[in-house]
């Protein structure tokens, strides 16, 4: 499908800013976002000479709350662990939502706003210590590699710089099909996304890092014709002649609000099936603009593939 509009979305990642902004009083979060890092990022300075032990952290998502039932699904949370030699100091590295997945995937309807308003902020957390049992009884804690004081500090700016530019959650990766040769219209940016772009960076600081086992990673995919480029807040809902467009979109998003009771529950989940599956249609907000996607089978695939450690 061609876009009315002329954009292609081919390979689109997210956008970079110059700061992050103070996210909107409206968002609030189940869980407190990073409640033993420091409030402002700030990652502790570490003496050139030191020799830094790097760890690959794996554990089923919400493995707190519901143990290894989301690992069964291969839904997984990533993250890096650092310890010191000389301080005997460990820390944990993270890149999450600030006010949960759900959240970060579907926006809320206000009374006072005509458009949907999304609470859709990630971050990178870093805190004192590392909790063994949390990351090894149902996932992974491995030592994959060192750097040494001097490699981590040049880490620690550049993690700084990413986390103050690179600010909004996307959930989805969509592609035309499964195969080898698909195309891929969008990119997600999320918890794996971050890790990987972390061992990159030190890979290209000297790092040499390995795994004894394969280095596997949750995505979760759409499948998808061409998408069309519909517009963004403005244009869409804030113009007459987009009312019906605007309609279906906050109808489509309607289904996936939270705290609805088990019978509005198993209702949404017919309106999603009717929408994605027998109307072949999805809204993808992406950089603050619409697109629609003209789904296809199998429609949305949760993978657990292999992504290598940078060499």
């Amino acid at each position: 499908m061609e876009s009315k509009f002329g954009r292609s979305p081919t390979g689109k990642s997210t956008v970079r800013f110059d700061r992050r902004p103070d996210p909107d009083p409206y968002c609030q979060a189940l869980y407190t976002f990073c409640p033993t890092g420091d409030p402002d990022g700030r990652i502790p300075y570490m003496r050139d000479s030191d020799v830094i032990s790097v760890f690959r952290l794996q554990t089923p998502v919400w493995e707190f709350k519901y143990g290894d039932l989301l690992g069964k699904f291969h839904i997984m949370h990533d993250a890096i662990g650092f310890a010191s030699s000389e301080t005997g100091r460990n820390y944990t590295m993270e890149w999450y939502e600030l006010f949960q997945l759900g959240n970060c995937t579907f926006p809320h309807e206000r009374e006072d706003t005509a458009a949907p308003f999304w609470c859709n902020q990630g971050a990178a957390c870093f805190f004192e210590g590392i909790d063994d049992l949390h990351w090894q009884q149902n996932g992974t804690l491995e030592k994959v590699g060192e750097i040494s004081g001097e490699q981590f500090n040049d880490l620690a700016r550049w993690v700084q710089e990413d986390n103050e530019t690179g600010i909004y959650y996307e959930t989805w990766t969509v592609r035309s099909d499964p195969g080898a040769n698909s195309t891929t219209w969008f990119e997600s940016y999320d918890c794996s996304q971050f890790v990987h772009r972390t061992y990159r960076k030190m890979a290209e600081l000297g790092a040499k890092l390995s795994s004894k086992t394969q280095t596997n990673y949750t995505k979760i995919y759409l499948y998808s014709g061409e998408p069309t480029y519909l517009g963004d807040d403005n244009t869409i809902f804030g113009q007459s002649s987009m009312k019906t467009l605007a309609t279906d979109i906050k109808k489509f998003y309607h289904s996936f609000q939270p705290h609805q009771s088990m019978i509005q529950f198993i209702l949404s989940l017919m309106e999603v099936y009717k929408k994605v599956v027998l109307e072949k249609t999805f809204y993808l907000y992406y950089n603050f603009e619409y697109w629609h996607l003209p789904m296809k089978a199998p429609y949305i695939q949760i993978t657990y593939e292999e992504v290598p450690l940078p060499h």
